[in-house]
């Protein structure tokens, strides 16, 4: 089998990272520089890493941040109530492993959705499945589901999720369709998958927010119970951002 045959059938097998490098190889007459087991191992290495830098951008393409955030980032300032050792030990994500929840509350401005999104970004490099969402879009998505046929199937794809992360909960008043719908979700994942909750409103004030008893305690139950806590404080960091500029 001649070279340009090898090259072809690598690519057939979908091995586009090796085939690649290969004829690089061949081309710049590089090969005899290596052993046979060297040289395989070269061509598998690189192989392996480009199939591993795809699966994280897919990962971290489906889901679907709204901005890229880094937990390097992430200001402890005092005013911020952000202990810096209890946030180092969330980013760590063990907590993802143990199918606990994060609860992280604060008024507008006060980096609730970047933290919230850092700590998923950063799931996505060690290949865990992450969804970022407005919480208000996800319920309207699931109450048009209802109407088409494909609620339980979108369910079902949310509680296979590693990490959901809803933003912006309780800017709008649930009704009584979008509040059974939130205890699907927060029942299918109740132990099975971590979730992390951004809100305004602080905890406190779920219970009303939810309304319907028997609907609020089981809710609140679930998720509140077997969550870590994050209340910032402080002015709004966009506010000061304008200051900077």
């Amino acid at each position: 089998m001649n070279n340009n045959q090898t090259i072809e059938k690598l690519k057939k097998m979908r091995l586009h990272t090796m085939a690649s490098l290969h004829e690089q190889y061949i081309n710049n007459n590089r090969m005899e520089q290596l052993t046979a087991d060297e040289y395989l191992a070269l061509l598998t290495e690189h192989e392996w890493d480009a199939r591993f830098n795809r699966r994280i951008k897919n990962l971290i393409k489906q889901a679907r941040f709204r901005e890229q955030a880094d937990l390097s980032d992430v200001k402890y300032t005092p005013e911020r109530n952000l202990d810096k050792n209890m946030f180092m030990r969330l980013g760590t994500l063990d907590f993802i492993g143990r199918k606990e929840n994060l609860i992280i509350t604060g008024a507008s401005g006060t980096g609730k959705s970047y933290i919230a999104q850092a700590l998923g970004y950063e799931a996505c490099l060690i290949e865990y499945k992450v969804l970022y969402t407005v919480t208000s879009k996800l319920l309207l998505e699931l109450k048009h589901s209802k109407m088409d046929g494909t609620y339980l199937k979108m369910l079902n794809k949310i509680k296979k999720v590693n990490l959901l992360i809803l933003d912006d909960f309780g800017l709008q008043a649930f009704d009584n369709i979008t509040r059974e719908i939130m205890l699907d979700i927060i029942d299918e994942r109740h132990k099975q998958a971590s979730t992390i909750i951004a809100s305004q409103v602080p905890v406190s004030a779920w219970y009303a927010l939810i309304g319907e008893g028997t609907v609020a305690d089981a809710i609140l139950d679930r998720i509140v119970n077997s969550s870590h806590r994050i209340n910032l404080e402080g002015e709004s960091l966009r506010k000061n951002q304008l200051k900077i500029d």
